[in-house]
């Protein structure tokens, strides 16, 4: 079964399951109906199939994985959807104490969960910002300005890194190549 890869369409037949169509193909399984058993996953390194009737498989092929990412992809750029970022464990239940340097003020506490949730909320927003600056109609020139701004920012912003759970949700501000 690993020589070529079966197409939508195409029938075998299964040692336990019987006959059945390939409708769906991922990276390493064959999503296929049988008659008797449903639609079940295969393996597509699987050497018990027996080949009925092979259909083709296009060399455009868009795997449901590809699929997945590509619309992914599309929702973040053309939605307010915020994605799910968790905070690092060791901050959960901790909270940020402003101190104020007037004597005789009042400390203020605020819970790290609620800073950490503004801190996201401003990432998506400088994000949203900058796709609407790479979409608009302004001159190379001018968007190579506004987007060094928006660099800017997220350099600031890299002093909250230390909450984030995952590296991949923190900022990213210039790198100097030295």
């Amino acid at each position: 079964m690993t020589e070529f890869m079966l197409g939508v369409g195409s029938r075998i037949k299964h040692p336990q399951f019987g006959k059945g169509v390939v409708v769906q193909i991922r990276s390493d399984v064959y999503e296929i109906t049988f008659i008797e058993h449903g639609t079940r996953q295969i393996s597509r390194e699987y050497e018990g199939l027996e080949v009925i009737e092979s259909v083709e498989t296009p060399d455009d092929l868009m795997t449901y994985e590809k699929w997945e990412k590509s619309l992914i992809r599309v929702l973040r750029r053309f939605s307010d959807i915020q994605e799910t970022v968790h905070m690092g464990a060791k901050w959960t239940g901790g909270k940020m104490l402003l101190i104020p340097g007037e004597a005789g003020l009042k400390e203020k506490d605020i819970p790290l969960d609620a800073f950490f949730h503004k801190i996201v909320i401003i990432r998506d927003r400088v994000r949203v910002l900058e796709q609407k600056l790479n979409a608009s109609k302004l001159s190379d020139e001018e968007k190579v300005e506004m987007q060094q701004y928006i660099t800017r920012v997220y350099g600031s912003l890299t002093t909250f890194n230390v909450l984030f759970k995952n590296k991949e949700h923190q900022f990213v501000g210039e790198r100097s190549d030295s």
